[in-house]
């Protein structure tokens, strides 16, 4: 099989997995809220602001199964952008990594997960913060007329280089998702890659995820 074919069957088996799991998500309710602060209270959870490949959801719960979806929210004065730390492809990903940086009238879109404390660590070793590629912090993202207090990462010694066409297709799949707004899909789709199409381990993970979902679903 060429690595054009690999590439598009890859593609091809996500958005099969994703067309028969996907669902909007809900706005946070008073109760969910409610709960939401007694567990931050007690500090048995934290609520993570994703905006890269994280939005969607098989891809972060490879790592951390703790994570459900708490809300969609944006942070205001920041865009998206793509690179490397310090310029060093990802081997992850073979091209550019999603990272945020302040922009005066721009905004971010992304998830909200609510997370157990114990996938903690889980979270940060996955965003290499030990290696100081990313480097968490709090920042304040707002939803339905509320504002939340949330970790995200920024990364460190950015340098800009375009995504490798998988992925911005996780990212863009994370959007549809969980219904992120149409024309913040429409900008995600509209990036330049840098049609890379080789094959990547973490796309073979998550196809076998979606296969896992969809044994589950029918199961159920």
């Amino acid at each position: 099989m060429s690595s054009c074919q690999s590439l598009v069957l890859s593609l091809t088996l996500l958005t099969a997995g994703f067309n028969l799991m996907s669902s909007a998500v809900p706005l946070p309710s008073d109760d969910s809220m409610m709960d939401n602060i007694n567990d931050y209270q007690n500090g048995s959870t934290f609520l993570y602001f994703a905006y890269g490949s994280n939005l969607l959801k098989e891809r972060l719960q490879l790592k951390n199964p703790s994570a459900t979806v708490y809300c969609v929210a944006k942070l205001k004065d920041y865009k998206l952008v793509f690179g490397n730390h310090k310029g060093l492809a990802s081997q992850r990903w073979h091209g550019g990594v999603a990272t945020i940086e302040h922009s005066q009238g721009d905004e971010v879109w992304g998830v909200v997960w609510r997370m157990n404390m114990s996938d903690l660590e889980s979270l940060d070793r996955q965003e290499n913060v030990k290696m100081g590629t990313y480097s968490p912090v709090e920042v304040d993202v707002y939803t339905s007329g509320q504002n939340l207090s949330c970790r995200t990462y920024i990364m460190n010694s950015c340098i800009y280089a375009p995504p490798s066409p998988q992925y911005l297709q996780v990212i863009v799949m994370g959007a549809e998702q969980n219904g992120l707004p149409e024309d913040y899909q429409d900008k995600l789709r509209s990036i330049e890659t840098n049609k890379f199409e080789g094959p990547l381990p973490v796309m073979e993970e998550l196809e076998k995820a979606f296969k896992k979902s969809r044994q589950r679903t029918k199961a159920i």
